[in-house]
């Protein structure tokens, strides 16, 4: 998920919203609002949303510390991590490689709720201190505030040990099963099937409850249940592809009969004579005789439609000097890791200053098609 607002960066880690976030932050402050009202109806508005806002600031700030645990632990194992982005459903951090070992996994898995749940007991201990009694009401704003986001991020860690993968809990269960198996896609298979029966017993009491009169409650639980089974899907699938370019490399499914087109082109001809007649999207470009650079529809949309005629391809093409490269040897899951980091669609393949091929995600896709195939028969 790609942030859309930047917050700037915590121990290398690109910090992010994304628009989503700013929907459901209105909607806790509003329910906090309503919350501080009935519980404490001499506040005036202005005390009730003031402590709304606070609160609903304060539990995104713990929702981001929940992730930047998981992120941190993650770097301490020698893991890449890009980026986090806290989202409407709460955050996710960006980790671009696999956990190295069962022992990895576990602690990166548990870093966030863990987090959580000393938040939760740290802001609840503080109330205490503050005159809170377990089971009061709050007599001030401060304390109200604190209380919440005790009992909040305590069920936080909570929901995050449901062992549903990709849930925190999940990824424990994952990591437990890897480590007693010692067979990483086995566990993750495991873990991804428990996450879609748990997925399916949310949406199921969601509506349930619903129709008994929940209402807004119930339609909230088979959301979580919804969102729960695409993701625990979504990581079935991505262990499945995984398994499928394991022990392959960029030689194994690289295309060396790559398209070309001569530098002397103007992108009038290029575009009529190669693009919309080829269906190709990636041209390598050609200059007396050597690969010089890479051109796809995205350069030629940076230059307007007027100028096309009298626009070469070489002056917008990509130079290959300039294009993150792989070798023929390269691990297939490395490479695609590199298109995933640097959010590219191809890799030039390069060996001795040679262009022997080119690697994209559609080949990728192709390749893993063909093994599933296979496979089945």
């Amino acid at each position: 998920m790609q942030a859309q607002v930047k917050l700037g960066r915590i121990a290398g880690i690109s910090i992010g919203l994304h628009y989503s976030w700013f929907i459901i932050a209105f909607l806790i402050a509003l329910s906090l609002a309503g919350h501080f009202h009935t519980v404490t109806p001499e506040w005036s508005k202005a005390v009730v949303w003031s402590a709304a806002i606070v609160t609903s600031v304060l539990f995104f700030v713990a929702l981001l510390l929940h992730e930047l645990a998981h992120s941190l632990v993650a770097k301490a194992r020698g893991m890449r991590v890009r980026a986090i982005t806290l989202f409407a459903l709460g955050g996710v951090s960006q980790i671009e490689s696999e956990s190295p070992d069962a022992r990895s996994e576990f602690w990166m898995a548990i870093a966030g709720p863990l987090t959580s749940a000393i938040l939760g007991v740290g802001f609840l201990a503080i109330a205490r201190l503050a005159g809170w009694l377990a089971g009061g009401e709050p007599k001030t704003p401060v304390v109200a505030v604190l209380v919440w986001l005790g009992y909040i991020n305590l069920m936080l860690a909570v929901f995050n040990m449901i062992p549903g993968y990709p849930l925190d809990g999940g990824r424990v269960l994952r990591a437990v099963v890897w480590g007693i198996t010692h067979d990483a896609d086995r566990a993750t298979r495991l873990a991804a099937q428990i996450g879609q029966g748990v997925a399916f017993v949310f949406i199921l009491m969601g509506l349930y409850r619903f129709f008994v009169g929940a209402n807004l409650g119930g339609l909230w639980m088979a959301f979580i249940g919804w969102f729960l089974l695409d993701a625990s899907r979504s990581s079935y699938l991505q262990v499945e592809l995984m398994a499928g370019l394991r022990g392959r490399r960029v030689t194994d499914i690289m295309e060396r009969d790559y398209p070309t087109v001569e530098g002397h082109f103007s992108l009038q001809d290029f575009v009529n004579e190669y693009l919309l007649r080829s269906g190709r999207r990636c041209f390598m470009v050609m200059q007396n005789g050597q690969v010089t650079g890479l051109i796809t529809p995205n350069e030629v949309r940076g230059v307007d439609r007027e100028r096309w005629a009298q626009t070469s391809v070489q002056s917008v093409m990509r130079p290959l000097a300039q294009l993150q490269t792989v070798t023929a040897d390269t691990p297939a899951l490395q490479a695609l890791e590199i298109m995933s980091r640097n959010d590219i669609n191809q890799l030039p393949v390069v060996s001795n200053g040679r262009v022997e091929g080119v690697l994209s995600r559609s080949h990728i896709l192709r390749y893993l098609q063909t093994h599933a195939e296979l496979q089945r028969r």
